[in-house]
Protein backbone atom coordinates (compact mmCIF):
# COMPACT_ATOMS: atom_id res chain seq x y z
CA UNK A 1 0.00 0.00 0.00
CA UNK A 2 1.30 3.59 -0.74
CA UNK A 3 1.05 5.85 1.83
CA UNK A 4 1.35 9.52 1.06
CA UNK A 5 2.91 12.23 3.35
CA UNK A 6 2.61 15.27 4.02
CA UNK A 7 6.46 15.71 2.46
CA UNK A 8 6.13 13.76 -0.53
CA UNK A 9 2.89 15.51 -1.43
CA UNK A 10 4.96 18.72 -1.58
CA UNK A 11 7.75 16.96 -3.10
CA UNK A 12 5.28 16.10 -5.72
CA UNK A 13 3.56 19.75 -5.95
CA UNK A 14 7.09 21.16 -6.17
CA UNK A 15 7.89 18.59 -9.04
CA UNK A 16 7.88 21.23 -12.22
CA UNK A 17 7.22 18.38 -14.79
CA UNK A 18 3.79 17.96 -12.51
CA UNK A 19 2.75 21.77 -14.08
CA UNK A 20 4.18 21.50 -17.48
CA UNK A 21 2.02 18.30 -17.65
CA UNK A 22 -1.30 19.92 -16.46
CA UNK A 23 -0.61 22.54 -18.40
CA UNK A 24 -1.04 20.72 -21.45
CA UNK A 25 -3.91 19.17 -19.70
CA UNK A 26 -5.54 22.36 -19.15
CA UNK A 27 -6.28 22.89 -22.57
CA UNK A 28 -8.98 20.63 -22.84
CA UNK A 29 -11.03 23.78 -20.52
CA UNK A 30 -13.07 25.48 -23.63
CA UNK A 31 -12.38 29.21 -23.33
CA UNK A 32 -14.66 31.86 -22.91
CA UNK A 33 -15.39 32.75 -26.59
CA UNK A 34 -17.04 36.34 -26.02
CA UNK A 35 -14.75 37.38 -23.15
CA UNK A 36 -12.53 40.19 -23.85
CA UNK A 37 -9.42 39.89 -25.24
CA UNK A 38 -7.32 41.60 -22.32
CA UNK A 39 -9.73 39.42 -20.06
CA UNK A 40 -8.99 35.92 -21.66
CA UNK A 41 -6.37 34.33 -18.77
CA UNK A 42 -7.37 30.61 -20.03
CA UNK A 43 -6.42 27.44 -16.92
CA UNK A 44 -3.53 26.75 -19.07
CA UNK A 45 -1.86 30.11 -18.51
CA UNK A 46 -2.24 29.77 -14.72
CA UNK A 47 -0.88 26.32 -14.52
CA UNK A 48 1.86 28.10 -16.99
CA UNK A 49 2.73 30.04 -14.04
CA UNK A 50 3.15 27.65 -12.09
CA UNK A 51 5.25 25.66 -13.63
CA UNK A 52 7.63 28.84 -14.17
CA UNK A 53 7.77 29.60 -10.24
CA UNK A 54 8.45 25.66 -9.51
CA UNK A 55 11.03 25.54 -12.01
CA UNK A 56 12.39 28.90 -10.76
CA UNK A 57 12.14 27.53 -7.17
CA UNK A 58 14.05 24.30 -8.28
CA UNK A 59 17.12 26.08 -9.69
CA UNK A 60 17.44 27.84 -6.80
CA UNK A 61 17.41 24.99 -4.30
CA UNK A 62 19.89 24.28 -6.71
CA UNK A 63 18.73 21.17 -8.93
CA UNK A 64 19.84 19.60 -11.69
CA UNK A 65 20.22 22.87 -14.41
CA UNK A 66 19.24 23.05 -18.30
CA UNK A 67 21.92 23.12 -21.38
CA UNK A 68 23.85 25.81 -22.19
CA UNK A 69 21.38 25.98 -25.39
CA UNK A 70 18.66 27.79 -23.24
CA UNK A 71 20.51 30.45 -24.14
CA UNK A 72 19.22 30.51 -27.20
CA UNK A 73 15.99 32.29 -25.63
CA UNK A 74 17.94 35.36 -24.44
CA UNK A 75 18.28 37.24 -27.99
CA UNK A 76 14.38 36.89 -28.14
CA UNK A 77 13.85 37.98 -24.99
CA UNK A 78 15.82 41.04 -25.44
CA UNK A 79 14.71 42.24 -28.97
CA UNK A 80 10.58 41.62 -27.69
CA UNK A 81 11.85 43.65 -25.03
CA UNK A 82 13.40 46.67 -27.24
CA UNK A 83 10.62 46.30 -29.56
CA UNK A 84 7.86 46.83 -26.76
CA UNK A 85 9.91 50.11 -25.33
CA UNK A 86 10.03 51.39 -28.84
CA UNK A 87 6.88 51.00 -29.60
CA UNK A 88 3.83 54.34 -30.22
CA UNK A 89 1.71 52.23 -27.84
CA UNK A 90 3.57 51.14 -25.01
CA UNK A 91 0.05 49.99 -23.18
CA UNK A 92 -1.12 48.21 -25.95
CA UNK A 93 2.48 46.58 -26.45
CA UNK A 94 3.05 45.58 -22.82
CA UNK A 95 0.52 42.31 -23.07
CA UNK A 96 2.09 41.43 -26.36
CA UNK A 97 5.47 41.52 -24.60
CA UNK A 98 4.21 39.06 -21.63
CA UNK A 99 2.41 36.82 -24.08
CA UNK A 100 5.15 36.33 -26.46
CA UNK A 101 7.35 36.14 -23.21
CA UNK A 102 5.96 33.55 -22.05
CA UNK A 103 5.33 31.19 -24.95
CA UNK A 104 8.68 31.46 -26.40
CA UNK A 105 10.90 32.10 -23.54
CA UNK A 106 9.52 31.43 -19.97
CA UNK A 107 7.89 28.20 -20.67
CA UNK A 108 10.23 26.30 -22.90
CA UNK A 109 12.88 27.40 -20.46
CA UNK A 110 11.05 25.84 -17.65
CA UNK A 111 10.12 23.11 -19.47
CA UNK A 112 13.50 22.35 -19.73
CA UNK A 113 14.63 22.67 -16.38
CA UNK A 114 11.66 20.61 -15.57
CA UNK A 115 12.77 17.24 -17.76
CA UNK A 116 15.84 16.71 -15.40
CA UNK A 117 14.98 12.79 -15.79
CA UNK A 118 13.33 10.13 -18.20
CA UNK A 119 10.19 9.65 -15.57
CA UNK A 120 9.64 13.63 -16.35
CA UNK A 121 9.85 13.03 -19.87
CA UNK A 122 7.61 10.45 -19.71
CA UNK A 123 5.08 12.53 -17.83
CA UNK A 124 5.13 15.92 -20.50
CA UNK A 125 5.30 13.52 -23.45
CA UNK A 126 2.70 11.29 -21.99
CA UNK A 127 0.02 14.26 -21.01
CA UNK A 128 0.64 15.69 -24.85
CA UNK A 129 -0.28 12.56 -26.20
CA UNK A 130 -2.85 11.58 -23.70
CA UNK A 131 -4.60 14.79 -24.80
CA UNK A 132 -4.37 14.74 -28.29
CA UNK A 133 -6.48 11.06 -27.99
CA UNK A 134 -8.82 12.92 -26.89
CA UNK A 135 -9.33 15.83 -28.72
CA UNK A 136 -8.89 13.84 -31.89
CA UNK A 137 -11.53 11.08 -30.48
CA UNK A 138 -13.81 14.38 -30.12
CA UNK A 139 -12.81 15.54 -33.80
CA UNK A 140 -13.49 12.43 -35.33
CA UNK A 141 -16.83 12.35 -33.74
CA UNK A 142 -17.85 15.87 -34.44
CA UNK A 143 -17.19 14.95 -38.24
CA UNK A 144 -19.29 11.88 -38.60
CA UNK A 145 -22.00 13.83 -36.24
CA UNK A 146 -22.34 16.72 -38.17
CA UNK A 147 -21.59 19.05 -34.89
CA UNK A 148 -18.39 20.40 -35.53
CA UNK A 149 -17.47 23.34 -36.59
CA UNK A 150 -19.01 25.27 -40.18
CA UNK A 151 -17.33 24.29 -43.39
CA UNK A 152 -19.47 24.88 -46.48
CA UNK A 153 -22.53 25.19 -44.92
CA UNK A 154 -22.22 21.77 -43.23
CA UNK A 155 -20.85 21.41 -39.31
CA UNK A 156 -17.87 19.15 -40.08
CA UNK A 157 -15.01 20.59 -39.52
CA UNK A 158 -13.56 19.10 -36.58
CA UNK A 159 -12.28 21.25 -34.07
CA UNK A 160 -12.35 19.09 -30.62
CA UNK A 161 -13.77 21.51 -27.79
CA UNK A 162 -11.56 24.28 -28.55
CA UNK A 163 -14.59 25.47 -31.06
CA UNK A 164 -14.73 27.74 -34.07
CA UNK A 165 -12.92 30.76 -33.03
CA UNK A 166 -9.57 28.55 -32.27
CA UNK A 167 -10.23 26.37 -35.63
CA UNK A 168 -6.58 25.51 -36.23
CA UNK A 169 -6.49 24.26 -32.68
CA UNK A 170 -7.16 20.85 -32.81
CA UNK A 171 -5.16 20.09 -35.81
CA UNK A 172 -2.21 21.40 -33.93
CA UNK A 173 -2.90 19.41 -30.99
CA UNK A 174 -3.09 15.96 -33.09
CA UNK A 175 0.14 16.85 -34.54
CA UNK A 176 1.91 17.02 -31.28
CA UNK A 177 0.32 13.88 -30.68
CA UNK A 178 1.00 11.94 -33.76
CA UNK A 179 5.12 13.05 -33.46
CA UNK A 180 5.51 11.81 -30.03
CA UNK A 181 3.46 8.69 -31.32
CA UNK A 182 5.46 8.19 -34.01
CA UNK A 183 8.68 8.63 -32.17
CA UNK A 184 7.77 5.67 -29.82
CA UNK A 185 6.68 3.91 -32.41
CA UNK A 186 9.85 4.06 -34.57
CA UNK A 187 12.93 3.79 -31.32
CA UNK A 188 10.54 3.19 -27.96
CA UNK A 189 10.76 0.20 -26.48
CA UNK A 190 9.55 -2.85 -28.08
CA UNK A 191 6.47 -3.12 -25.63
CA UNK A 192 5.55 0.03 -26.84
CA UNK A 193 6.03 0.13 -30.47
CA UNK A 194 2.61 -1.51 -31.81
CA UNK A 195 0.67 0.55 -29.25
CA UNK A 196 2.35 3.69 -30.14
CA UNK A 197 1.88 2.83 -33.97
CA UNK A 198 -2.05 1.99 -33.53
CA UNK A 199 -1.93 5.72 -31.41
CA UNK A 200 -0.68 7.39 -34.62
CA UNK A 201 -2.58 5.70 -37.09
CA UNK A 202 -5.69 6.98 -34.71
CA UNK A 203 -4.39 10.54 -35.04
CA UNK A 204 -4.34 10.96 -39.00
CA UNK A 205 -7.86 10.99 -39.77
CA UNK A 206 -9.00 13.46 -36.88
CA UNK A 207 -5.83 15.27 -38.63
CA UNK A 208 -7.26 15.13 -41.85
CA UNK A 209 -10.81 15.94 -40.52
CA UNK A 210 -9.44 19.62 -39.45
CA UNK A 211 -9.14 20.47 -43.15
CA UNK A 212 -6.05 22.46 -41.75
CA UNK A 213 -4.25 22.57 -44.97
CA UNK A 214 -1.06 24.36 -43.70
CA UNK A 215 -1.10 21.58 -40.51
CA UNK A 216 -1.30 19.15 -42.94
CA UNK A 217 1.74 19.66 -44.78
CA UNK A 218 3.73 20.62 -41.72
CA UNK A 219 2.78 16.90 -39.78
CA UNK A 220 3.59 15.48 -43.40
CA UNK A 221 6.89 17.10 -43.49
CA UNK A 222 7.59 16.40 -39.82
CA UNK A 223 6.61 12.57 -40.77
CA UNK A 224 9.10 12.32 -43.37
CA UNK A 225 12.21 13.61 -41.64
CA UNK A 226 11.52 11.46 -38.60
CA UNK A 227 11.36 8.32 -40.91
CA UNK A 228 14.18 9.59 -42.78
CA UNK A 229 16.21 10.11 -40.29
CA UNK A 230 15.19 6.30 -38.30
CA UNK A 231 15.56 4.33 -41.89
CA UNK A 232 15.54 5.71 -45.32
CA UNK A 233 13.75 2.60 -46.77
CA UNK A 234 10.78 2.80 -43.94
CA UNK A 235 10.20 6.46 -45.34
CA UNK A 236 9.93 5.10 -48.65
CA UNK A 237 7.78 2.52 -48.00
CA UNK A 238 5.53 4.75 -45.68
CA UNK A 239 4.69 7.15 -48.41
CA UNK A 240 3.37 4.59 -50.29
CA UNK A 241 1.15 3.45 -47.28
CA UNK A 242 0.22 6.79 -46.99
CA UNK A 243 -0.63 7.22 -50.57
CA UNK A 244 -2.80 4.59 -50.43
CA UNK A 245 -4.37 5.34 -47.21
CA UNK A 246 -5.22 8.72 -48.63
CA UNK A 247 -6.96 7.42 -51.44
CA UNK A 248 -8.83 5.09 -49.17
CA UNK A 249 -9.91 8.05 -46.88
CA UNK A 250 -11.13 9.99 -49.87
CA UNK A 251 -13.38 7.26 -50.97
CA UNK A 252 -15.23 6.01 -47.68
CA UNK A 253 -14.85 9.27 -45.80
CA UNK A 254 -18.46 9.92 -45.04
CA UNK A 255 -20.07 13.17 -45.70
CA UNK A 256 -16.45 15.19 -45.22
CA UNK A 257 -15.01 13.20 -47.84
CA UNK A 258 -15.75 15.23 -50.81
CA UNK A 259 -15.19 18.44 -49.17
CA UNK A 260 -11.14 17.00 -47.88
CA UNK A 261 -10.71 16.28 -51.98
CA UNK A 262 -11.65 20.00 -52.09
CA UNK A 263 -9.27 20.94 -49.86
CA UNK A 264 -5.80 18.46 -51.08
CA UNK A 265 -6.78 19.82 -54.10
CA UNK A 266 -6.71 23.52 -53.58
CA UNK A 267 -3.36 23.33 -51.90
CA UNK A 268 -1.74 22.96 -55.53
CA UNK A 269 -3.92 25.78 -56.42
CA UNK A 270 -3.27 28.12 -53.59
CA UNK A 271 -0.76 30.55 -55.87
CA UNK A 272 -2.77 30.02 -59.65
CA UNK A 273 -6.26 29.98 -58.20
CA UNK A 274 -6.79 31.33 -54.71
CA UNK A 275 -9.50 31.31 -52.40
CA UNK A 276 -10.94 34.10 -50.45
CA UNK A 277 -9.37 32.47 -47.35
CA UNK A 278 -6.31 32.94 -49.29
CA UNK A 279 -6.62 35.69 -50.69
CA UNK A 280 -7.18 37.59 -47.30
CA UNK A 281 -4.00 35.79 -46.09
CA UNK A 282 -1.90 37.13 -48.82
CA UNK A 283 -3.19 40.92 -48.19
CA UNK A 284 -2.09 40.16 -44.76
CA UNK A 285 1.46 39.60 -45.60
CA UNK A 286 1.33 42.37 -47.80
CA UNK A 287 0.37 44.31 -44.88
CA UNK A 288 3.23 43.53 -42.30
CA UNK A 289 5.43 43.73 -45.19
CA UNK A 290 4.49 47.22 -45.17
CA UNK A 291 5.21 48.01 -41.47
CA UNK A 292 7.99 46.49 -41.80
CA UNK A 293 9.35 48.62 -44.41
CA UNK A 294 7.85 51.95 -42.76
CA UNK A 295 9.57 50.57 -39.08
CA UNK A 296 12.69 48.08 -40.05
CA UNK A 297 14.45 47.50 -37.01
CA UNK A 298 12.08 46.83 -34.07
CA UNK A 299 8.94 47.20 -35.67
CA UNK A 300 5.46 48.69 -34.62
CA UNK A 301 5.64 46.83 -31.15
CA UNK A 302 4.06 43.55 -30.18
CA UNK A 303 0.20 43.26 -30.73
CA UNK A 304 0.85 46.38 -32.91
CA UNK A 305 -0.49 44.24 -36.09
CA UNK A 306 -3.60 44.68 -35.58
CA UNK A 307 -3.71 48.10 -34.77
CA UNK A 308 -1.82 49.10 -37.68
CA UNK A 309 -3.72 46.36 -40.21
CA UNK A 310 -6.14 49.01 -41.47
CA UNK A 311 -3.38 51.42 -42.58
CA UNK A 312 -1.16 49.22 -44.53
CA UNK A 313 -4.03 46.58 -45.65
CA UNK A 314 -5.70 46.52 -49.14
CA UNK A 315 -9.07 47.54 -49.25
CA UNK A 316 -9.73 44.62 -50.80
CA UNK A 317 -9.38 42.63 -47.57
CA UNK A 318 -12.40 40.99 -45.46
CA UNK A 319 -13.19 42.62 -42.71
CA UNK A 320 -13.09 39.15 -41.16
CA UNK A 321 -14.12 35.51 -40.95
CA UNK A 322 -17.57 33.63 -40.30
CA UNK A 323 -16.98 30.95 -38.08
CA UNK A 324 -20.20 28.79 -36.47
CA UNK A 325 -20.82 25.79 -34.18
CA UNK A 326 -23.37 24.83 -32.23
CA UNK A 327 -22.07 26.15 -28.90
CA UNK A 328 -21.80 30.01 -29.73
CA UNK A 329 -23.54 30.07 -33.30
CA UNK A 330 -22.32 32.33 -36.19
CA UNK A 331 -20.16 35.27 -35.29
CA UNK A 332 -17.60 36.73 -37.76
CA UNK A 333 -13.75 36.79 -36.26
CA UNK A 334 -11.45 39.92 -37.30
CA UNK A 335 -8.40 39.39 -38.91
CA UNK A 336 -5.80 40.22 -36.37
CA UNK A 337 -2.76 38.58 -37.32
CA UNK A 338 -0.86 37.62 -40.54
CA UNK A 339 -0.97 33.87 -39.96
CA UNK A 340 2.74 33.82 -40.87
CA UNK A 341 4.40 33.92 -37.69
CA UNK A 342 7.68 35.05 -39.59
CA UNK A 343 5.81 38.46 -40.66
CA UNK A 344 4.36 38.53 -37.77
CA UNK A 345 7.52 39.06 -35.52
CA UNK A 346 9.21 40.89 -38.32
CA UNK A 347 6.05 43.73 -38.97
CA UNK A 348 6.46 43.91 -34.82
CA UNK A 349 9.91 43.57 -33.32
CA UNK A 350 11.61 44.44 -36.84
CA UNK A 351 15.13 42.49 -38.47
CA UNK A 352 16.00 42.81 -35.01
CA UNK A 353 13.32 40.21 -33.45
CA UNK A 354 13.33 38.18 -36.70
CA UNK A 355 16.81 37.99 -35.98
CA UNK A 356 16.68 36.36 -32.82
CA UNK A 357 13.61 34.80 -33.19
CA UNK A 358 15.33 32.78 -36.34
CA UNK A 359 18.17 32.07 -34.18
CA UNK A 360 15.99 30.23 -31.39
CA UNK A 361 13.95 28.46 -33.89
CA UNK A 362 16.71 27.98 -36.03
CA UNK A 363 19.35 27.06 -33.61
CA UNK A 364 17.06 24.45 -31.71
CA UNK A 365 16.24 22.64 -35.25
CA UNK A 366 19.98 22.63 -36.07
CA UNK A 367 20.31 20.84 -33.24
CA UNK A 368 17.79 18.56 -33.19
CA UNK A 369 18.33 17.40 -36.64
CA UNK A 370 22.27 17.01 -36.24
CA UNK A 371 22.74 16.73 -32.28
CA UNK A 372 23.80 13.26 -30.52
CA UNK A 373 20.95 10.62 -30.25
CA UNK A 374 18.48 11.92 -32.90
CA UNK A 375 17.21 8.45 -33.67
CA UNK A 376 15.91 7.37 -30.07
CA UNK A 377 12.27 8.16 -29.05
CA UNK A 378 13.00 11.90 -27.45
CA UNK A 379 15.12 13.00 -30.59
CA UNK A 380 13.05 12.16 -33.40
CA UNK A 381 10.20 13.63 -31.45
CA UNK A 382 12.32 16.75 -31.20
CA UNK A 383 13.29 16.92 -35.18
CA UNK A 384 10.02 15.94 -35.79
CA UNK A 385 8.69 18.90 -33.85
CA UNK A 386 10.88 21.65 -34.43
CA UNK A 387 10.37 20.76 -38.48
CA UNK A 388 6.89 20.73 -38.22
CA UNK A 389 7.04 24.42 -36.42
CA UNK A 390 9.30 25.69 -38.96
CA UNK A 391 7.10 24.92 -41.73
CA UNK A 392 3.57 25.41 -40.05
CA UNK A 393 5.01 29.02 -39.29
CA UNK A 394 5.00 29.70 -43.00
CA UNK A 395 0.98 29.38 -42.77
CA UNK A 396 0.11 30.32 -39.08
CA UNK A 397 1.13 32.07 -36.25
CA UNK A 398 0.95 31.65 -32.32
CA UNK A 399 -2.49 32.17 -30.73
CA UNK A 400 -5.03 30.43 -28.31
CA UNK A 401 -4.93 27.81 -25.63
CA UNK A 402 -2.87 25.44 -27.69
CA UNK A 403 0.24 27.81 -28.46
CA UNK A 404 1.25 26.92 -24.62
CA UNK A 405 1.18 23.23 -25.61
CA UNK A 406 3.39 24.21 -29.10
CA UNK A 407 5.15 25.67 -25.97
CA UNK A 408 5.35 22.90 -23.82
CA UNK A 409 6.91 20.91 -26.92
CA UNK A 410 9.43 23.79 -27.59
CA UNK A 411 10.89 23.24 -24.01
CA UNK A 412 11.27 19.44 -24.99
CA UNK A 413 13.12 19.89 -27.78
CA UNK A 414 15.22 22.85 -26.21
CA UNK A 415 15.41 20.32 -22.95
CA UNK A 416 16.73 18.04 -25.12
CA UNK A 417 19.36 20.25 -27.43
CA UNK A 418 20.85 20.92 -23.98
CA UNK A 419 21.31 17.77 -21.60
CA UNK A 420 19.79 14.40 -22.20
CA UNK A 421 17.87 13.41 -19.27
CA UNK A 422 19.07 12.69 -16.27
CA UNK A 423 18.69 9.78 -13.93
CA UNK A 424 16.95 10.56 -10.26
CA UNK A 425 19.42 12.18 -7.90
CA UNK A 426 20.49 9.72 -4.93
CA UNK A 427 19.16 11.37 -1.67
CA UNK A 428 22.03 13.33 0.53
CA UNK A 429 23.72 11.11 2.77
Amino acid sequence: MIRTTPASLGRLVARPALWAALTVIAVCVPAEPHAADVLRVHVADLMSLALVATAAASLVRGGARPGRWVLLAAPAAVAVTVAAVTASDLLLALPGLARFLQVFVLVPVAVAVAVRQRSDVLLVGGAVAAVALVQAAIGFWQTLTGSGASYGGQMIRAVGTFGAGEVMALASMVSFGLIIALAVALAGRPSWRAAALIAAAALCPPLVMSLSRGTWLAAGCAVVVMLVLRDARLAARAAMAATASAVLLALVGGPASGVITERVASISSSLTQPDKSVTDRFQLWQAAAGMWRDHPVTGVGPRGFAAWRDTYAPLALSSGSDIEDEASGYRRQPLLSPHNMYLLVLSEQGLAGLAAFALLVGGILVRSLTGPGRTRPAGLAAAGFMTWLVVDFAYADVGGSTSLVMSVMLGLALGRTGTTALPARRPAC
